[in-house]
């Protein structure tokens, strides 16, 4: 049986590969092979979805990495490099829910909130506001880069910062 969850990570996958546009019901119910009366079940309309879809995108890609660095132990660092580093929809996601943030205001709220969580892990993590940012702001530019870095490649960036800042 198809349930919520189902739904937000379809539309994680076609707010990766094709932006925030393309996230429609009949896009959606397309891709799962569903009635348009599953989607209703499940949300109150497309305000509702895209609501809990960003909602999604911040659990998975954000509270998700901060518990399992703080399950992991030791360093945490390390941990989160290998989540950000693992392969997966991962740079087209960033862009798309980026792309999303600065043309819709919820989306930007809460892009915001997940900056302002990041950074402040990454600060707790490193104990320096300064070097935290800096890995984040490597983090977002290997995104935006054309083609975006691979996962390889950006942990050579983030391991740079950090043998230059210690």
């Amino acid at each position: 049986m198809v349930g919520k969850r189902d739904w937000l990570d379809a539309g994680l996958v076609l707010l990766a590969e094709q932006g925030a546009p393309s996230v429609t019901i009949e896009r959606l119910t397309e891709r799962l092979g569903l009635s348009k009366g599953s989607f209703y079940h499940h949300f109150k309309g497309m305000s509702g979805y895209r609501t809990a879809l960003l909602e999604h995108f911040e659990a998975e890609r954000t509270t998700r990495f901060v518990a399992q660095a703080e399950q992991a132990g030791g360093d945490r660092l390390r941990t989160l490099m290998d989540l950000v580093t693992a392969p997966g929809p991962a740079p087209g996601l960033e862009i798309a829910v980026r792309a999303w943030a600065l043309q819709d205001a919820e989306a930007r709220t809460i892009q915001e909130r997940i900056d302002r969580t990041r950074v402040d892990y990454l600060t707790e993590v490193c104990g320096d506001a300064e070097l935290g940012r800096a890995l984040y702001l490597v983090v977002v530019g290997a995104g935006q880069v054309v083609p975006p870095l691979s996962g390889r490649r950006l942990r050579s960036a983030l391991e740079l910062v950090l043998g230059r800042t210690r």
